[in-house]
């Protein structure tokens, strides 16, 4: 089971080194929004993996909580990018 947690660890770490990569070098702010939900649902994956692992369950809560907020964020962005493409 060790080998199974370092291994998603590892994963999820450079997951999120590239994700933040495309956040700083970003060419568009669409990219940049793109990249900034994606790093929350990396976020998101690795709370799970963490509470899986511990088998605790009080950071479900959390996991709700968080996802709702990029749902919503990223809902956001889009109709701001929609408003301000010129007809």
């Amino acid at each position: 089971m060790t080998v199974v947690a370092v291994t998603v660890t590892a994963l999820l770490t450079v997951a999120s080194g590239l994700t933040l990569v495309r956040i700083i070098r970003g060419p568009s702010i669409l990219d940049r929004a793109v990249a900034t939900d994606v790093l929350l649902a990396i976020i998101v994956a690795a709370i799970a993996t963490e509470a899986a692992y511990s088998r605790d369950a009080t950071a479900l809560p959390v996991l709700v909580v968080l996802a709702v907020l990029g749902f919503v964020g990223s809902v956001s962005v889009a109709r701001f990018a929609v408003r301000r493409d010129p007809e």
